[in-house]
């Protein structure tokens, strides 16, 4: 089952700043300045960590992830909005 997770990074130097950002777009839909909205199963999740750390430096930057839980109808009443909403990524299964 695919979790939802919000993934927020602080990196210092502004090549690592866009090789992190390339690598997430990936896995997930950016929502603001250095903030993604993820949709991942477990080993997507170990994917993206590691794709992750080959890019930071961890004595300078930081990478929050924050998993909101299982993707279900009741995501919405999860995460508060100020301002305008952002849709919510949906992965749908394709049978060809």
């Amino acid at each position: 089952m695919r979790q939802i997770f919000i993934v927020a990074y602080d990196v210092s130097d502004q090549k690592r700043l866009y090789r992190v950002h390339k690598r997430l777009l990936g896995f997930g839909e950016p929502q603001q300045y250095s903030l993604f909205l993820c949709l991942l199963s477990p080993k997507e999740l170990i994917l993206m960590m590691d794709a992750i750390e080959e890019e930071i430096k961890k004595s300078e930057d930081r990478v929050m992830v924050v998993n909101l839980g299982p993707e279900s109808k009741n995501t919405e009443n999860r995460i508060t909005f100020i301002g305008s909403k952002m849709e919510f990524p949906t992965r749908e299964a394709i049978i060809v």
